[in-house]
């Protein structure tokens, strides 16, 4: 096991640390999942990353370019034609995220169901902000 200690230079915590603030924002590890099946073009992305808007998924992206994660490739065409793949740092980072994807599928049901009771909790005034004073 390592400890704080062993990462003095980087700041880092733990090695969960360093991997948490490579793939830190909402979007980066759906990013790197898709990749994770091969080359994508922007729109291809954007289709796959439900919700994200194009200014975010951009900067996640140039994010993941400059931590050496993603490389983006650009044909230099018209209409433009700009793709982006995985480096061997990012195939790393995606095995990685890899037993997590199968733990959300094992439990996606369950998941669901808790998130509807957070929903539903969150919702719900607590008692004491109800009484009166």
């Amino acid at each position: 096991m390592t400890t704080a200690t062993d990462f003095p230079a980087a700041g880092f915590s733990c090695g969960l640390d360093a991997t948490l603030r490579v793939i830190a924002g909402k979007w980066k590890p759906l990013i790197i999942y898709f990749l994770m099946q091969g080359p994508n073009r922007f729109g291809a992305l954007k289709r796959a990353v439900r919700g994200v808007s194009d200014k975010v998924l951009i900067q996640q992206l140039k994010e993941l370019e400059a931590d050496g994660i993603v490389t983006r490739r650009d044909y230099h065409e018209v209409p433009p034609r700009v793709d982006y793949t995985l480096t061997p740092l990012g195939h790393g980072l995606a095995a990685a995220l890899a037993p997590l994807c199968e733990w959300g599928s094992a439990n996606m049901a369950a998941v669901t169901h808790l998130l509807e009771e957070r929903a539903r909790w969150q919702a719900t005034p607590p008692a004491h902000a109800t009484a009166g004073g």
